[in-house]
């Protein structure tokens, strides 16, 4: 019998092993994006969308829960923060800060009323509050209605890096975005995670064990709501506006989708999903409309061909653990 690497690492090891690996593979790629010639926009755009779905990834990959209303947490941020910033004169990092502890507050409230359903029943009341935020934030006059906030100042972060500079921008969110990552990381291998992990498998098991699975539950949609408005916070810089479209219901969807598409339940599928997904939306934008049915196609063909996402299937082809 021949002994190689494999037969002597335990599993853990090999997968956290594979997963320091691939996050400083990815880290080395998005550090030199700046010199690549790559629209910053859109990397920094599709940074945010991805620590977005990682969030999303965390409740449903690992805590089994599906939840179709993290916009409202996107969303939230982005008005809170824009109207910190504009209005109220708060510095970038302070702006961040309150965006994002108003995304955890509804995160509770929200999480309180939810956590205690299951399957479509959970998924279904996260819909119901995320389009009563909806149509509260029409209303509201502080969102502005369908104009948003616009023109929101990008500002002196610490009082000496000037986020109007693109390359400083840059580095700012892909320093948030590596912050949330890891953050999320941490959380998937932790002996939180792999409580989270039971319950989704076998929560009755969980149960018996003797685990409060609705409190692991609730403090999972916490910090992943937290962690939505930490994205929402960081694309506010980015966007410089706070509109409805991010706290719509298709919002929602997309996060669903970018989710599905890099591959459920693994650490990089969301990231891997949000820039094709992004992508997808910049450069197919001369098609109009057409840009959804050609992301339904996509969909389609992922569900088909495949089933574990891209990164998934990238995974089980070369037996890694991403």
């Amino acid at each position: 019998m021949t002994v190689t690497t494999d037969n002597i690492i335990p599993v853990a090891a090999r997968t956290v092993r594979d997963e320091m690996i691939a996050f400083g593979i990815m880290t080395v790629l998005l550090l030199i994006v700046p010199f690549t010639g790559i629209y910053p926009f859109f990397v920094m755009q599709a940074l945010c969308f991805a620590l977005l779905a990682c969030a999303f990834n965390l409740l449903i990959g690992y805590g089994g829960l599906l939840s179709f209303g993290h916009a409202m947490f996107l969303g939230t941020a982005g008005y809170v923060s824009g109207h910190a910033l504009k209005v109220w004169g708060l510095p970038p990092e302070l702006g961040i800060v309150v965006g994002t502890l108003a995304a955890a507050g509804l995160a509770v409230i929200t999480g309180l009323i939810a956590i205690r359903r299951q399957g479509i029943y959970f998924a279904m009341i996260t819909l119901a509050l995320s389009q009563l935020l909806y149509f509260i934030y029409l209303q509201t006059p502080f969102t502005h209605g369908e104009d948003g906030i616009q023109g929101i100042p990008q500002g002196y972060m610490f009082g000496f890096l000037n986020l109007s500079n693109p390359t400083v921008l840059y580095y700012v969110v892909l320093a948030g975005f590596l912050l949330g990552f890891l953050l999320i990381f941490r959380t998937i291998n932790s002996p939180f995670g792999e409580v989270l992990k039971s319950i989704r498998e076998n929560e009755p098991r969980a149960i018996s064990l003797g685990y409060k699975t609705d409190h692991y539950k609730l403090l999972a949609f916490i910090l992943s709501g937290t962690l939505a408005g930490f994205a929402g916070a960081l694309k506010v810089f980015v966007a410089q506006n706070a509109s409805l479209t991010d706290v719509h219901w298709t919002m929602s969807g997309e996060i669903v989708l970018m989710t599905l598409v890099g591959g459920l339940g693994t650490i990089f599928g969301p990231v891997v999903g949000a820039f094709v997904i992004i992508a997808m939306e910049q450069y197919l934008a001369g098609f109009g409309q057409w840009v959804t049915v050609i992301q339904g196609v996509v969909f389609v063909i992922c569900v088909l061909a495949f089933r574990r996402g891209i990164v998934g299937e990238v995974a089980h082809f070369f037996r890694l653990s991403l």
